[in-house]
């Protein structure tokens, strides 16, 4: 009867406790890995569109100068491509 507490209760009250002690820290790990796949994802979908940070921002400047955009949404997309 014993090792059935061995076997079957001390694992889980095991993992609970790593869970609890660690849980935060493998979010945190997770959003930073998911933000690095979706830099390298927009970069490697940049590179085979073609388009450059430079082209980009002479679309919005053109975008400005036709009256689409605002001064503050064209700094901010600016400021996106520029990151």
């Amino acid at each position: 009867m014993l090792w059935v507490l061995f076997v079957i209760i001390l694992p889980f009250l095991g993992i609970f406790i790593y869970l609890i002690a660690r849980g935060g820290k493998m979010h945190e790990r997770a959003a930073t890995q998911a933000a690095r796949q979706q830099h390298s994802l927009d970069a490697t979908i940049q590179e085979a569109a073609g388009t450059s940070s430079v082209d980009e921002l002479a679309k919005l400047a053109d975008l400005k100068a036709q009256g689409v955009l605002t001064d503050t949404e064209f700094q901010a997309q600016k400021a996106k491509i520029l990151a």
